[in-house]
């Protein structure tokens, strides 16, 4: 594995990851310093409501929606998904109350995991694609002769472009096991 991958690729994709987790413990150590333990069980609220709301990436993706900048609601989608994840995981707590909570716990992560895994996988094929092309063309290469020599190449990338194939239904997981999450605590709240 060559340094440039490591630094540029495989380290930001674990230092999220630990970021995520040390954002997590601690903001739930505050919590727990200042005595405030009851704001943490709210955070799954707002949480929930910013993972909802990176979906608009995803609707302006599929056509959905007409308005916004690809790219913005991109990054848009990454850091709400990723501080709504920071909030579900600081409303979870280390308490094991329950089996479904904690089932939505782990496909949400799974799911972060998953869409950084394909950021990173993407993002790698594009560039590694994009400095073969200029490679080629600086060796004078025609066009269509590197469009050959690459032609596996572009295949590879857009096999890699489908990592969503992976990543929507695991998302679907997580959506059905919050939601029951969510009813269950409207169901067995204690209303009186």
């Amino acid at each position: 594995m060559r340094t440039g991958l490591l630094t540029q690729e495989v380290l930001p994709f674990y230092a999220r990851l630990a970021l995520l987790g040390a954002a997590t413990l601690a903001l739930d150590a505050v919590l727990h310093g200042v005595d405030q333990v009851w704001i943490g069980r709210y955070l799954g609220i707002p949480g929930v409501l910013l993972i909802i709301g990176s979906f608009g990436y995803s609707l302006r993706k599929h056509k959905l929606i007409a308005s916004g900048n690809p790219a913005t609601l991109l990054r848009l989608h990454e850091y709400m998904a990723w501080t709504g994840s920071l909030l579900v995981l600081v409303h979870a707590g280390i308490h094991f109350n329950a089996l479904l909570p904690w089932l939505a716990i782990v496909a949400m992560l799974v799911n972060v995991a998953s869409g950084l895994t394909g950021k990173f996988l993407v993002q790698r094929a594009r560039k590694s694609l994009q400095a073969n092309s200029v490679l080629l063309r600086a060796r004078g290469m025609a066009a269509a002769e590197i469009a050959e020599t690459l032609h596996w190449d572009s295949v590879a990338v857009e096999a890699v472009k489908q990592w969503r194939v992976v990543h929507y239904p695991i998302t679907l997981a997580f959506a059905v096991l919050a939601l029951g999450h969510i009813v269950s605590i409207f169901l067995f709240w204690g209303w009186r």
